[in-house]
């Protein structure tokens, strides 16, 4: 019997994707690990040797596991399609629920789920406990690391389930143009996730305390003022209880909008790089660079669904994806396994426009700040972190969302000398 056409596109795109991936992956290794002994002389002055060294192998270290999670997840896809695994996970369900039903829909992807996340569980499990922990960086328990997988398990499934049931049933009673009302939905529970998400969930699994440093504080809200931003707090989260990994980010949707400081952070930047850190941040808000971001996943996401929506009611997008049966929940699970192959090419584009983005908003610092002071913070960030100051520069193209270190600090030496 003849392979059909999209059976064979589909094959070819899985194999392109996993083959490009775990290339540029090999590529990253050999070129970090190549130049694990040559320190860039732009850092010669502010990281060691011994910190560089550390970088590559921690780099090579979660690269590498990478590599295998690539090739599990592209052996999890076939079973799951081509293999018959999610015909008889509904097959099995429907001995128990209505074939076709809500309940069964529910139940053959929350299946799914579950067994995907216990396929990715050893690989949480290695990387907290022997690469993050062999590095330094790890400070998670084990009756921690148990504790967040039953949150956000039940977290998952008190927001997902809802979710579900209302796609599910918008899908059955909508018509022709149902892709357009879970759209609508699908937008408006993400606007109300952003909005509640600060005060409602974040908290669940940190502890967030007001700024105590009232001279840092009154630096920030400084700032704040000048770049005409509003912000419901200032806050500094107990990271150190699960990494030593330092960061700072803002959350939050409209008036529920907060600004958040690693307590690892603190500990490691000054007054004046904190300021600088943040005052990026706040570049992406003045680029509006979080509405953009928003923007292109809300048309992205319209479009998928429109062609989730003519695909529904053909027999050969189930039959040639390893499926003989044909409901909503079958039609969402194919089509969201099988996408990630066909538009994994697209990856440098998003990672070009978000590298420019960090660009923007490293220029919107410089103006708000010194840029002097940005360029120390990060590359404190850099060595703390064991970020790599030497990735592979086809790799870097293709993946990173931020632009790689040496060009992003020599961007910044220009704009303080100007």
């Amino acid at each position: 019997m003849a392979m059909h056409p999209f059976t064979l596109a589909f094959l070819l795109a899985l194999a392109l994707a996993t083959g490009v991936k775990l290339w540029l992956a090999s590529r990253h290794v050999r070129h970090v690990a190549g130049n694990r002994e040559l320190l860039p002389p732009e850092f010669s002055g502010s990281i060691t040797l011994a910190a560089h060294r550390k970088a590559a192998d921690y780099t090579v270290a979660k690269t590498r596991l990478a590599m295998i999670e690539t090739a599990v997840g592209a052996v999890m896809v076939l079973a799951f399609t081509l293999g018959g695994g999610l015909e008889s996970i509904s097959a099995g369900w429907a001995r128990v629920f209505e074939s076709g039903g809500y309940a069964h829909g529910i139940a053959l992807i929350f299946s799914v789920v579950v067994i995907g996340s216990i396929i990715d569980l050893p690989f949480g499990i290695y990387r907290t406990f022997v690469i993050e922990e062999r590095f330094g960086f790890n400070r998670m328990t084990a009756s921690l690391f148990i504790i967040d997988l039953l949150k956000h398990t039940a977290v998952g499934a008190a927001i997902g389930i809802p979710l579900l049931f209302g796609v599910l049933w918008l899908m059955a009673q909508m018509g022709d143009n149902w892709w357009l009302y879970v759209w609508l939905a699908w937008a408006a529970f993400n606007l109300l996730l952003l909005t509640l998400y600060p005060t409602l969930i974040a908290p669940l699994f940190n502890k967030f305390s007001p700024l105590e440093d009232s001279s840092l504080r009154e630096r920030i809200e400084n700032l704040l003022k000048k770049c005409g931003f509003r912000a419901q707090g200032l806050f500094v989260m107990d990271s150190s209880k699960r990494s030593s990994h330092g960061n700072a980010y803002f959350t939050g949707f409209g008036r529920a909008k907060r600004i958040v400081l690693f307590d690892t952070l603190i500990q490691r930047l000054s007054a004046a790089e904190i300021e600088a850190v943040l005052a990026h941040e706040l570049g992406h808000f003045s680029h509006r660079h979080v509405w953009k971001r928003i923007g292109v996943l809300f048309l992205s996401s319209l479009a998928l669904l429109w062609l989730l929506g003519q695909l529904i009611g053909l027999d050969w997008f189930y039959t040639s994806l390893g499926a003989q049966t044909r409901s909503m929940a079958m039609a969402l699970m194919l089509f969201f396994m099988a996408l990630p192959s066909f538009i994994f090419l697209l990856q440098p584009l998003a990672s070009y426009f978000s590298r420019m983005q960090e660009f923007e908003a490293d220029a919107y610092a410089a103006s708000h700040s010194q840029a002097s002071d940005l360029v120390q913070a990060l590359v404190k960030l850099y060595r703390d972190n064991a970020a790599t100051l030497t990735p592979d520069p086809v790799h870097s193209a293709f993946y990173d969302s931020h632009p790689p270190a040496m060009t992003r600090i020599a961007r910044l030496h220009a704009a303080s000398a100007g």
